[in-house]
Order: structure tokens, then sequence, then C-alpha cells
């Protein structure tokens, strides 16, 4: 087995399989730590506990990286946002004070969020030398949306919102990407090997504005971490025939693709670049043909490059655990 790392920056063709989301949610050891701690935000920061969830999918099916379990708005949470979890709803912000933002210093971020880095710490020491530690951000894209309150309950952005706040967004993309730059650092610093960047609002940016809030603020943390050596994966979701754009011009270690995307024109269009993911998570929620088939897609399309086998977005919390063992021996065992 190639190190997750090793096949990012070498980009050799090997088998290397991990999932998004595959700490928590629909794991039954972790249901029983999370029906005792209900504060989400406080879970993510007990570093005991964060580190023990981390590591009971790589206990149960020796998946060949770990995922520090966390959570994106951990970024806005470090800089003075309250954050509540609404059931059926997903998080609710408290409301964003720029100049408090502004306000921030860096020792003061990096010293709320240490018990993050102090989980990765804890995590590295456990998990095996061979398997990756994989942190994560959430780009600053992303991350506005939850910080203005920009989405609507159908998924799609409240234009309203949006050009109101529109000055305000742009002032916040700035100061964000400096912050994020230094928790991408801690974490790395702390035992982390690859930073995932998840985009996962990417696709609702209107159209003349993708470029200066998806493709520049990811470029720009791309940039820094390959001037710290740093191995990026970043997850532009619902581009669509943009990914090719992104993937030209923010130039990461590897892009993760999302259910929408064709393998094929993305094995086509994505050049100079490890693939990761594609397959729908949904699938894992049909039969055990309707997944090997799925499956079998992705692992032929790819089997000549360089591609690290994943889903296009993270595990369903209704995702029955014999599903992903069913896959992950699958793809361990497939052979043409």
């Amino acid at each position: 087995m190639i190190n997750l790392k090793t096949i990012l920056l070498s980009k050799n063709s090997c088998k290397s399989i991990w999932f998004m989301r595959q700490a928590g949610r629909y794991l039954p050891e972790f249901k029983k730590i999370r029906k005792k701690n209900k504060d989400f935000i406080k879970l993510c920061l007990n570093s005991d506990l964060s580190s023990e969830i981390t590591l009971q999918p790589i206990k149960r099916f020796n998946l060949d990286a770990a995922i520090i379990f966390s959570d994106i708005l951990m970024t806005p949470y470090a800089l003075g946002q309250n954050i509540t979890f609404i059931k059926d709803k997903g998080p609710k912000l408290s409301e964003l004070n720029i100049k408090n933002l502004i306000k921030n210093n860096k020792e003061k971020f990096s010293q709320k969020l240490s018990p993050v880095y102090k989980a990765i710490e804890i995590t590295r020491k456990r998990l095996e030398k061979n398997k990756s530690l994989i942190c994560f951000i959430g780009a600053p894209w992303t991350l506005l949306i939850y910080m203005f309150g920009l989405k609507k309950d159908d998924n799609k952005l409240d234009l309203d919102k949006y050009n109101n706040f529109k000055t305000q967004i742009y002032q916040t993309l700035i100061e964000l990407n400096d912050y994020l730059c230094v928790h991408i650092e801690n974490q790395i610093n702390a035992g982390a090997d690859v930073v995932q960047i998840f985009d996962s609002w990417a696709g609702i940016i209107p159209e003349n504005d993708v470029k200066d809030l998806c493709y520049i603020p990811n470029k720009k943390i791309v940039d820094f971490c390959k001037s710290k050596k740093i191995v990026t994966i970043c997850f532009p979701k619902g581009l669509k025939d943009n990914y090719e754009v992104f993937n030209n011009f923010v130039k990461p270690n590897g892009i993760n693709l999302d259910a929408d995307l064709d393998p094929q024109w993305a094995k086509n269009k994505l050049k100079d670049v490890v693939l990761q993911g594609g397959l729908n998570p949904n699938i894992l929620l049909r039969t055990d043909e309707d997944i090997l088939k799925a499956a079998t897609k992705y692992i032929k399309t790819f089997k000549d490059i360089p591609y690290v086998f994943n889903l296009g977005h993270g595990l369903l919390p209704e995702t029955d655990p014999d599903k992903v063992k069913l896959l992950v021996d699958f793809y361990r065992n497939y052979n043409e």
C-alpha cells in the first residue's frame, strides 16, 4: 500500500480508498458517543473523543487514510460566531460582526482551535505510519454561505441577501483566507499530512462571480500550501464543466469529483492532477448488485491513471456499515 500523500505527490497509479465523512453519522459506535454528547461543537473540541471517532472507520474497514473528525464550521466558531445545529435544517450561525472578524488575531484563533490540533497529535500517534491523516477546511465561499446565511432551504442561493451583503462578502473573503491558511498550517504541524479543501457550495455561485469567489480564493490557499510543501485535494462541488477551468487555474495535487460529473469526461478533461471520488453516496442505500455495478464503472474508467477511490460527497447517515464493507472488500479484491 502506498501512502495517500505519496500518491498525490508522485501521481502514481495505485489502489487507495477512503471516504468523505467516513468518521461519524452512520457508524453505531459513533452514535453511542454522539448520544452522550449533544453539543456537536463541544464534541469536535473533545480531543480524545475526536481522535477515537477518527479511528473508528480505520479499525472497522482498514481504510488507507483517516480524516480527522471535525467540522468546516470550526473556523467561524474560532472567529467568534455562535453555532447551533437545528434538526432537519442544519447549522445556524449568529450574526456576523465583520469588525470583530478583522480584530481577531491569529494567536487567539489558534488557541480556540487547539483541541482540534491536539486531536490530530493523538491520532497521528495511534494511526499506522503508512496511513495518511487528512485534515480539512471549508473553502472561503462555502464558509461565507453559512457565515452570512446565504442559502435557502432548497439549497439555492438567496440572491437578495447575497446582493445586499456583496461588499461585506468580498471584504470578509480576504480576511478569511488568511485564517484558513493558519488553520491548515496548524493542522499539518500537529501531524496531518494532506489537506482537503471543501468548496461544497461552489455550484451555486452566480456565474459572473465564480472566478472571484471560487477560483482565486482556492488558488491562494493552494499556492500557500505549495509554499509550505503541503499536499492538497480540492473539492469544488457542483461546478460541472467548470471543473476543468478550476483545475487548470488552481492546480491542486488532487481533485475530488462530484457525483454529477461523468467519470469519462473527468478522465479526458482533468489533467496533471490525481482524481478522487465521484461515486454517488446514494448508491450505498441500494442493492449490493447496484453498488458493485456502479463501483465497477469507476474502477474501469480510472484503471490506468492515478485515482483514489472515494465518493462524490460524504457518506449519508442512513448508510449501512455492511454496505461500506462490501464496497471496500470489492475494491480491494477487484481484478480484471
